[in-house]
């Protein structure tokens, strides 16, 4: 596989300024007209509710985050339709320059793309000038709750589908050209071998798969001349066989002697389907020919099928796995934990905030998740103050990947994101692996420093 890193990843990034909800931008103009400009602000992105059925989620799209963050302005032609807007025309024009020469400065905290998480624990932090690091939620929102969301449903089919090959098939289905390119992004950090996104294999790198659809099939009279002509151009292909009869045309196949590599079955009973033409195929002499199945595939439908040894070879995935039908939206929020006033050139005052609302509560400062482990395996997880010093040993998950607007820390190429995926999986508890028993406790807490700070807070 070609391994693509950030430094060559093309992203269209002319219009992203304005990716952003408005109540960010009329915030940035209030910040500005009452002079608070010069203070810091630290935000933190966290998962307050996992979707339905899910034991752990799978951090993603930190690449892109850092892509808009390194590449964010505002050119002529945005600021003058921000300028015309009813709710901004009325501004000084001291804002609107201020604009021109906007750049994010900040610093940022993250855990690497792959990381297993639970709710609650910070997936990101912002540190920057409060403009800054204010205007850019929409986007940070967007980018890693819907990455996060699709690499956590392919984790689940992934898992399920134990040593059979898993490629997302949902371009079709997705909710937009660059959600599908996303999607099949997201769906290889969950362990998809590929996907049939052909953008997908020129912007990362993806290995990606296709043969032909039931269309190509039904535009010839006779369906066997199909599948002669379509093995001339690609010889050794993947045919699809039940556009009609589906054990018919593996027959079919068998008796012209076609040479494919293997057979696909979108419909139908697949378990009965893939018994009855591996007996086809292996008694004409096709042993080696593989057998995929797709059509409305789902992590149950690929559990029942796996534990019932159904010949498969491949499952194709598509609508489920690059919507997430079954909960559709990831439930990631942005919240300022702590403000930051100057004092002097170089020192400023850390005053922290949080949120106390039934529900919605938050807890202060800066933090970082500090993970525990027993025998090899994931025990539990502590969030704590990003200074503090346990008295157990643990690993800080969350590390610096931006300074003053700047990445420090190269970011991985999709291989070894996946393979780092793949191995948190390998080592967290079987009990948060189940597809329909969520655990009633996620192993996470706060450190006891913190809980004394957000207790004071609510009783002060």
């Amino acid at each position: 596989m070609t391994k693509k890193t950030f430094k060559n990843l093309e992203m269209n990034l002319s219009d992203f300024a304005l990716s952003t909800d408005l109540y960010e931008l009329t915030m940035a103009a209030a910040y500005f007209k009452s002079g608070q400009i010069k203070k810091r602000a630290i935000f933190e992105l966290f998962v307050r509710k996992l979707p339905r059925n899910r034991s752990y989620m799978v951090a993603a799209g930190l690449e892109q985050a850092v892509a808009y963050l390194q590449s964010l302005r505002f050119v002529e032609k945005e600021i003058s339709f921000l300028k015309s807007h009813e709710s901004l025309k009325n501004l000084d024009n001291d804002f609107f320059e201020y604009l021109k020469d906007f750049r994010f400065t900040g610093d940022v905290w993250a855990v690497l793309e792959g990381t297993i998480l639970f709710p609650n624990e910070p997936l990101l932090r912002v540190e920057g000038p409060i403009i800054e690091a204010q205007v850019v939620e929409t986007f940070l929102l967007s980018v890693i709750n819907f990455q996060s969301l699709i690499a956590t449903k392919t984790s689940r089919i992934t898992h399920v589908a134990s040593n059979k090959d898993v490629i997302e098939f949902g371009s079709r289905r997705a909710h937009g050209p660059q959600a599908a390119l996303l999607a099949a992004r997201a769906s290889f950090i969950g362990g998809c071998v590929g996907s049939s996104n052909t953008l997908a294999g020129y912007k990362f790198g993806i290995p990606i798969f296709g043969t032909m659809a039931h269309s190509y099939v039904m535009s010839y009279d006779k369906e066997i001349d199909s599948f002669q002509e379509f093995t001339q151009v690609f010889p050794r292909s993947m045919i699809l066989v039940d556009t009609y009869d589906t054990l018919e045309a593996v027959r079919k196949i068998v008796e012209a002697g076609i040479k494919i590599s293997g057979i696909r079955l979108d419909s139908g009973d697949l378990y009965q389907l893939s018994v009855e033409s591996r007996k086809i195929l292996d008694m004409g002499g096709y042993k080696d020919a593989k057998i995929m199945a797709s059509g409305d595939l789902n992590e149950n439908i690929i559990q029942d099928l796996v534990s019932r040894d159904a010949p498969i070879d491949y499952f194709g995935v598509g609508t489920e796995l690059t919507t997430s039908r079954d909960d559709p939206a990831m439930n990631g929020v942005y919240k300022l934990v702590a403000i930051k006033i100057p004092r002097s050139k170089k020192k400023y005052q850390l005053i922290y905030k949080l949120k106390t609302s039934e529900g919605k509560k938050t807890y202060p400062g800066p933090k970082q998740i500090f993970r525990i482990f027993s025998n090899g395996l994931i025990e539990r997880d502590i969030i704590g103050l990003e200074d503090e010093k346990l008295q157990v040993k643990a690993v800080p998950l969350l590390k610096k990947f931006m300074e003053h607007g700047r990445l420090i820390r190269k970011l991985p190429c999709l291989d070894t994101i996946q393979k780092f995926h793949i191995k948190q999986r390998d080592i967290l508890p079987i009990e948060f692996k189940a597809l329909d028993k969520v655990p009633e406790v996620f192993p996470v807490s706060y450190s006891d420093k913190l809980e004394k700070i957000e207790k004071e807070f609510r009783t002060e």
